[in-house]
């Protein structure tokens, strides 16, 4: 996820039409949101008959797949070659290495503590700006750090099954590590291709390199249950490609700014999706802690950097 804009917005009046088109926006920026929120609770469904890295190669080949028929509809330009390595990089952190890593994490983790844990991305990214961009965080900043910090402790100290902080937490908070580095290479190549090129782009390179899971997943195949097969291919569909497709239409509408609040939101959708989907009904502590880790991004990313 990024929040970079692709284009300024249109300028639109009444008589144009301007309240259509704002509400086709909000709702696919709602839509997009939701998906995102629904990929932890699939992610469960799928570790019921997959292995992590099953799950994620197979999740990224459908969105390939659905990425090259919209690439050849739309004649997408393939990037210039000079670019390959860095993009191929950033396919291995922001796809490959996240995805099986988060996945291995939910083995452990609900969907909703791994949903509020990774949302601190947005607040790793700037302690990672600030250090090799020199983009020093102001006294906001670091308070919404610390507000962060004190959730992400409550929720993965004081979880459903007692006080423990367990192998699958460390593995979601190093996803969130790897997605954050990511946020932070990723900005070189935006200005060129913009979030849908360079995001397609990066999930090709990062399928290519989970290619070496086949095997794995060619046996769990045999044995997985149809719910579980389907779940994935949700995955893959919605939040793998669909999500991005419609995230950079609402880039292309919306101001950047305005359109990163609806993400605060998608911990609390993923929370009550996965309550929904299969039945992890979260504890006090899941919404105690989730709220200051959202307040304390809120925090980062409206007061946290220097005018």
């Amino acid at each position: 996820m990024n929040y970079n804009t692709l284009t300024p917005p249109r300028p639109t009046n009444k008589r144009s039409g301007v309240f259509r088109r704002d509400w086709i926006t909000l709702g696919c920026a709602a839509l997009t949101v939701t998906l995102w929120a629904s990929a932890f609770a699939g992610i469960r469904v799928g570790l019921a008959d997959f292995s992590p890295t099953s799950i994620a190669l197979l999740r990224y080949l459908v969105a390939s797949l659905v990425l090259l028929i919209y690439a050849a509809i739309t004649r997408m330009p393939l990037p210039s070659l000079r670019d390959m390595p860095g993009i191929a990089a950033m396919g291995f952190l922001g796809f490959s290495a996240y995805n099986v890593l988060l996945n291995a994490g939910q083995i452990g983790v609900s969907a909703g503590v791994a949903s509020f844990i990774i949302s601190t991305e947005i607040i790793l990214t700037a302690l990672l700006a600030a250090r090799l961009a020199n983009d020093r965080l102001t006294r906001w900043g670091w308070a919404g750090v610390l507000v962060s910090l004190v959730g992400v402790g409550i929720i993965s100290a004081a979880r459903e099954t007692g006080l423990r902080l367990d192998l699958g937490v460390l593995l979601i908070v190093a996803a969130a590590v790897v997605k954050a580095s990511y946020s932070v290479g990723q900005k070189r190549y935006l200005t060129v291709y913009g979030a849908l090129r360079f995001a397609t782009y990066a999930i090709w390179c990062g399928t290519l390199f989970m290619l070496v899971f086949t095997p794995g997943l060619v046996h769990d195949l045999q044995s997985a249950s149809l719910n579980s097969v389907l779940a994935v291919v949700y995955l893959g569909v919605f939040p793998g490609a669909i999500g991005y497709i419609a995230w950079s239409f609402v880039l292309s509408r919306m101001p950047a700014s305005v359109a990163a609040t609806f993400l605060y939101f998608a911990p609390f959708l993923a929370t009550l999706i996965a309550w929904m989907w299969v039945g992890e009904v979260p504890s006090a502590f899941v919404f105690v802690g989730g709220a200051l880790i959202v307040a304390g991004v809120v925090v980062v990313s409206r007061k946290g950097k220097r005018a």
